[in-house]
């Protein structure tokens, strides 16, 4: 699986999950509205874990960077 998220991308995926935890656990957001953000939340933190989004593939986006060919590793 190659990496196709780049740093940027994934700490503001890492703050969206946490910010709709800290809004769920303050009261801010309940019901249904609740559940489908935290199902959100979950799947931002584990992509920007990852540094995979599955989304991006189909699409061709990669937010990666462009690596230079003596960075690359075979």
């Amino acid at each position: 699986m190659k990496k196709n998220m780049g740093l940027i991308d994934r700490i503001i995926r890492a703050v969206l999950a946490v910010a709709v935890v800290a809004l769920y656990l303050a009261g801010q957001i309940t019901g249904t509205a609740a559940i489908v953000l935290g199902v959100f939340a979950a799947i931002f933190l584990v992509t920007a874990a990852a540094g995979f989004c599955p989304l991006y593939v189909p699409l061709h986006i990669s937010t990666a960077g462009k690596k230079s060919a003596a960075n690359k590793v075979s």
